[in-house]
């Protein structure tokens, strides 16, 4: 490589309507000095998981670079985690739908050519726009055009087909293509935007989870057993494959704040603590069994048992106030997150609720839910005010 050899800047994203579900990738190509857009592509690529359209994105992205000089040097900005961790080297490709991809993205540029760095979302934008753009073009029976915008797409494009445009729009015509694009999820129209999607991630085990006691926010907010730091760290390894998580934001409480600092070390995000998370106050009930509760409070336990309005016994927290706060924290984090995957670590009767509002479930179904320590459950919440829950007590990860 010599120093007069061109430098490029490949900015690339790719994104699914579920996990696999509808996907599209967006690529741009940069000039490194003056930042000019020289080239965009992006394709519509039916059902896939996220991370296979993450690498056709960056794969889309050398190939566009390639094309406008091959002794080109480049280096790559992506927010996808994964992808960049796994190009530079230092995390292993397992997953046989991305092993081929990545060693065709290898293949590009020659070895020492391409440099890999990660960004957050929001500096990926243009990337981000352009797959959500031909995830709109795919919804409707089309492909995304070289040549048009969301609002003003042409419908003879063919389904399949990936479309590449060599730029040359002034910078005000690519804030008004910015200002036009819309993203949509996956069954609602283009005006939606994509959803808040929340990845509900329960604590690992405190000594007081085998003993089955009873342990909310008004306790002795122990912090994780030996087993429950190792059932964070493989909650974490099993998100950092997926490669998805955006942000992390954990309940005050100890138990949680760990777990979630284990999982945010592995992804290279930072912790926010929601007060709204924290789990229900039991009160007296504190630190006891269900059997030693029915011993001592008999009459407190079947008030509970039979109403959502009854506190436990020593003014603790019923489950109808619960589910207000939960109702007012979920709304709070779907304007602060909107269309962003965030993982919030919880605890049981908080991970419940936010179950139970998105099915519209009766207050009951909360007895009816097994929820597991370090299990992972999911709920999408689209901007029409609709949700669907997508993920319920997931624990693969830990066997």
């Amino acid at each position: 490589m010599t120093g007069s050899a061109r430098e490029f800047v490949v900015e690339a994203d790719g994104g699914s309507r579920g996990n696999p579900g509808p996907a599209g990738y967006g690529a741009v190509v940069l000039d490194a000095a003056t930042g000019e857009t020289l080239a965009e592509a992006a394709e519509y690529l039916g059902v896939v998981t996220n991370n296979v359209a993450e690498y056709r994105g960056l794969l889309a992205g050398l190939r566009a670079a390639r094309e406008l000089d091959p002794d080109a040097a480049v280096h790559v900005r992506m927010d996808s985690k994964l992808v960049v961790e796994q190009m530079s080297g230092r995390w292993k490709i397992k997953h046989p739908d991305m092993k081929p991809l990545a060693a065709e993205a290898a293949r590009v540029f020659p070895p020492g050519r391409v440099t890999y760095e990660w960004i957050p979302r929001a500096d990926n934008k243009h990337a981000d726009r352009l797959a959500n753009e031909a995830m709109d073009a795919g919804a409707r029976g089309e492909q995304w055009s070289p040549s048009t915008s969301t609002a003003d797409l042409d419908t003879g494009g063919v389904v399949g087909a990936p479309a590449t445009r060599v730029a040359a729009e002034t910078s005000g015509e690519a804030d008004v293509r910015a200002a036009k694009a819309v993203a949509s999820p996956g069954w609602g129209p283009p005006d939606m935007g994509a959803p808040a999607t929340f990845v509900l991630l329960r604590h690992g085990e405190t000594p007081l989870t085998p003993q089955k006691r009873f342990s909310g926010s008004g306790g002795s907010d122990p912090s994780l057993s030996p087993v429950g730091r190792e059932q964070a760290e493989r909650a974490a390894e099993s998100l950092a494959r997926r490669g998805t998580i955006e942000a992390v934001v954990a309940s005050p409480l100890a138990r949680t704040r760990e777990t979630a600092g284990i999982v945010a070390a592995r992804l290279g995000l930072e912790v926010t603590v929601e007060e709204g998370l924290r789990e229900t106050d039991f009160g007296a009930w504190e630190g006891l069994t269900f059997g030693e509760v029915r011993d001592r409070y008999p009459a407190d336990l079947d008030a509970w048992l039979a109403s959502p309005d009854a506190e436990p016994t020593g003014g603790g927290e019923s489950f109808a106030a619960t589910g207000a706060r939960i109702a007012v924290t979920r709304d709070k984090l779907v304007t602060a997150y909107a269309g962003r995957t965030v993982l919030l670590v919880s605890h049981v009767t908080p991970i419940k609720t936010f179950l139970r509002l998105a099915l519209g479930a009766p207050p009951e179904s909360l007895f009816r839910m097994e929820l597991s320590a370090a299990s992972l459950s999911a709920v999408a919440y689209y901007a029409d005010g609709g949700a669907s829950v997508r993920l319920f007590n997931e624990t693969s990860h830990l066997r």
